[in-house]
């Protein structure tokens, strides 16, 4: 099983031009990965957000697709998410990281950990594109091809859970943030 800076890294290679909205966990991770005017770190969210940030960013603007990347706690706290998704169609590129955990609230495992089906979730949400990897192999093969096109593409990608983990801090205050992502989808 990958970790989860692993699927990341992946990730990061393959992205283009689209804005990346992390949340919780990955927000710790990816400014090690990718720090440019594109990526937007959420991480004063209320867990389950990134996907309606990432929708709205998508279709508020149509020159960047959009990835929000989002751990499995955080896609529980909000699985109505998807249904619109799917109802409002736009360049989103959903990115689960299921490790099992709410990992940066002290790692309980997650309602339902093992058992949930999170592309049959979306698929019965009407997103037409899902797919699911627990090999960083596997991952590797397909990602520049899942990210191509548009969206909305939901990708479950499963990944070793790790408990201890704290919140992160964002990797700037949140106006800097905004004013760099605003500034990246713009092109200036």
């Amino acid at each position: 099983m990958m970790t989860q800076r692993e699927a990341l890294e992946v990730l990061a290679g393959v992205r283009g031009d689209r804005a990346v909205i992390t949340t919780m966990g990955s927000s710790g991770l990816w400014p090690s990965i990718s720090d440019t005017p594109l990526d937007f770190a959420y991480i004063p969210s209320s867990m389950g957000q990134g996907i309606a940030i990432g929708l709205g960013v998508a279709l508020a603007q149509t020159r960047h697709g959009v990835i929000a990347v989002m751990g499995d706690g955080s896609l529980l706290m909000n699985l109505g998410s998807i249904v619109t998704v799917a109802n409002h169609p736009a360049n989103l590129f959903v990115i689960l990281i299921d490790n099992g955990l709410y990992e940066v609230t002290g790692g309980q495992p997650t309602a339902g950990s093992g058992t949930v089906d999170f592309a049959g979730m979306a698929r019965a949400a009407g997103i037409e594109r899902v797919h699911a990897f627990d090999s960083l192999d596997e991952w590797k093969l397909k990602a520049r091809e899942l990210l191509g096109g548009s969206g909305p593409v939901f990708v479950w990608l499963k990944v070793q859970g790790q408990r201890g983990q704290k919140t992160p801090l964002p990797p700037r205050s949140m106006s800097e943030q905004i004013e760099r992502l605003r500034a990246g989808l713009l092109g200036s």
